[in-house]
């Protein structure tokens, strides 16, 4: 690290970032080109040493994760879009839909450690990583950030509210690591059992929307809580960094990534400042995804940083360009919802809306059906099976559902 800093790449020049990027972009897109099949062809008759910056990029296809999870049907489990063979992975993830996802063991490959060393957390910390380490990659990938910048882990994934809340009194836990909202039920919880966990100092959330009402409840209790927003197939995309006093602006965009924000549904990038579509195309070699657009809205922020990091900077996570919506850390999208009608010759129509419980994330389903009440517990065993997810079932009358199109409402608000 270099004075505070993960790397020197955090603070170079523009007209440094734009040199070493004239020079990485076009080997990267050839280094594609010669070793992913699919990228290959989505990048047919794309010259790499023309593309030497983001207004060239701007040229070239964006690759929707629909069309990802279509050639992985046909060519599993990476559709010809990694560089490498399973074996030549460290693991193999399996994310809803279902999406595979590769993970590197290399320093930082998801480069989460460079988000833990800009919020404080590094060699002396034991972190509780509560993300998932069941098939989905999160567990991994803040495992991997907590190795690379020294720092220890409980491997405590989720669930097991109780058991939670004693190991981290228990091991002198200082830092949290998992879906912003599960960290208040485990201090409530170890509020009610009578434990100590004052030494919890920090957190690195993600997986969800850190409301600043929570943000303000851990600062209450001498906690800096500081999210990432990242995807299983990109790794982190841009993180918060805190100023000099503690404060924060958007997200500083990651170094191993380039972002451009479009208008949905096309690749043009839009005016700096306006709201649109977040594309990324990162940088590893090992899985180059060129302009993968994530289907979030964002939009850039002017200005630098003023911790000093100098890249370009976000707003953050401002909702979805479609109906997909992320509750309690996973994703529901439009198409589980039409599994789930199809399950059922009872439904007519489906609708999940989701929404806040105190400081937490709610899923409601509500369903159009004739069937009586009885049929509610068969649908909640459905929606837990096909969602991923429990939430509460509410049977409604045929044709009361708004005619809007909408199959996923989310009603929380993000100010």
């Amino acid at each position: 690290m270099t004075e505070g800093y993960f790397d020197a790449l955090e603070t170079r020049s523009a007209d440094q970032r734009a040199a070493d990027l004239a020079a990485e972009l076009p080997a990267l897109i050839a280094h594609a080109k010669a070793a992913a099949p699919a990228m290959a062809a989505h990048l047919d008759g794309v010259d790499p040493a023309t593309v030497t910056g983001p207004d060239a990029l701007a040229g070239l296809p964006v690759l929707r994760k629909s069309a990802l999870g279509e050639k992985q049907k046909a060519a599993p489990p990476f559709g010809g879009f990694a560089t490498l063979a399973p074996s030549g992975f460290r693991h193999v993830f399996q994310s809803p839909g279902p999406i595979y996802e590769p993970g590197g063991g290399a320093r930082d490959w998801w480069r989460i450690g460079r988000f833990l060393n800009a919020i404080g957390i590094g060699a002396g910390d034991l972190v509780q990583n509560c993300f998932s380490y069941h098939l989905t990659p999160a567990g991994m990938m803040f495992e991997n950030g907590a190795a690379a910048v020294g720092a220890a882990v409980l491997p405590a994934g989720t669930g097991q509210t109780e058991l939670q809340a004693r190991a981290m009194a228990d091991c002198g836990v200082t830092a949290y690591s998992g879906t912003p909202d599960f960290l208040k039920v485990i201090l409530d919880k170890g509020d009610a059992l009578g434990l100590d966990l004052s030494r919890v100092k920090r957190a690195a959330v993600g997986g969800g929307a850190l409301f600043p009402s929570l943000r303000a409840e851990y600062a209450d209790r001498g906690i800096a809580c500081y999210q990432s927003y990242g995807t299983a197939d990109l790794g982190n995309i841009a993180h918060e960094s805190p100023g000099p006093d503690g404060s924060v602006e958007g997200m500083i965009v990651d170094e191993g990534v380039i972002v451009e924000i479009v208008r949905p549904g096309t690749g043009d990038p839009v005016p700096a400042g306006e709201v649109g579509e977040v594309v990324v195309t990162t940088l590893n070699r090992d899985y180059p995804l060129i302009r993968f657009a994530t289907g979030d809205m964002s939009a850039v922020l002017a200005g630098t940083s003023p911790c000093g990091r100098t890249n370009m900077r976000i707003k953050g996570w401002m909702g979805r360009a479609d109906q997909t919506t992320k509750i309690k850390g996973m994703f529901v999208r439009p198409e589980q919802v039409a599994e789930l009608v199809k399950r059922h010759p009872e439904i007519q129509r489906a609708r999940v809306v989701a929404g806040r419980d105190g400081e937490q994330d709610s899923m409601k389903v509500l369903i159009e059906t004739e069937a009586g009440e009885g049929f509610a517990a068969a649908a909640a065993d459905s929606v837990a099976a096909v969602l991923k997810l429990k939430g509460a079932v509410e049977l409604v009358a045929p044709g009361s559902l708004p005619n809007d199109g909408k199959v996923i409402e989310d009603t929380r608000t993000y100010g």
